[in-house]
């Protein structure tokens, strides 16, 4: 059995802590120096304010030291009041900016208004998919799935926006940011995956996007049918995105890299 430790003594446990953290000009504990790593990738953006952090498992890894360090270091930012535990787990609760790639795409791509008094609300649900969605995914009639659903309106409603997207069995088996919000899929809580498409990159995964355009309505409103599969033709997502064509245009914006000279 592992010796349990105090907040002053250096973790002993089954699973010896990695020597790269020591500086012997740190004179810190181990878990106070675990914390302050923690704490620079919770302001980088790393993890968003809010976002439900990594598990002890996962970030005893991640860092390469025992679980009871990683628990004293939570605890150390507890006490700070910049990680808050509730029952769905430990949330940042510092303000930061969420980390993106270069030219990386917001999800749901195209959804957002460019009015900036524009109110948007998303939510997901674990439930069956829309019976065109289910074909795309390749998932068995009746099989749940993660689905998020977006709404984006002006007070004035002169523009509005609504989206749903299905996830596929690869992409919640693949991301594992993405597979979290499984036991919080209550279609109540309030859910918006900007990350989502950057989180799918992190795993490994490239991004192939397909859209159609057609419009609907008598022509009032169009609708972007967006198919998203990665490297190895695995479906990700499908969204369909309806925009109130009358009132709204709707603009994609692309950005390439430069190629390295």
């Amino acid at each position: 059995m592992a010796r349990t430790t105090t907040p002053h003594e250096p973790d002993r446990s089954d699973h010896p802590d990695r020597s790269d953290h020591h500086d012997p000009s740190d004179d810190r504990p181990l878990y106070g120096r675990i914390a302050a790593l923690l704490l620079d990738e919770l302001r980088d953006g790393t993890v968003p304010p809010g976002e439900r952090l990594p598990g002890e498992r996962h970030l005893a890894a991640h860092f390469g030291v025992s679980r009871e360090t990683v628990r004293q270091a939570l605890e150390l930012l507890r006490r700070s009041g910049l990680v808050a535990t509730d029952r769905r787990g430990s949330h940042a609760t510092l303000p930061a900016r969420p980390v993106q790639a270069q030219g990386a795409w917001a999800f749901p791509l195209g959804v957002r208004s460019a009015d900036p008094t524009a109110v948007d609300r998303a939510t997901v649900t674990w439930e069956t998919p829309p019976p065109e969605h289910a074909r795309a995914l390749g998932l068995a009639p009746q099989r749940p799935t993660l689905v998020h659903r977006y709404r984006s309106a002006t007070p004035d409603g002169r523009s509005l926006r609504t989206a749903v997207t299905s996830f596929s069995a690869v992409a919640l088996a693949e991301v594992a940011e993405l597979a979290r919000y499984r036991n919080r899929a209550d279609g109540s809580t309030p859910a918006q995956l900007r990350r989502a498409y950057d989180w799918m990159r992190k795993a490994g995964l490239s991004l192939h996007h397909r859209d159609s355009i057609t419009q609907v309505d008598g022509g009032h409103s169009v609708r972007v049918t967006r198919r998203v599969h990665d490297q190895y033709a695995r479906p990700l997502e499908i969204t369909d995105l309806v925009v109130d064509a009358e009132r709204d245009a709707l603009v994609y914006e692309f950005m390439l890299p430069a190629a390295a000279g």
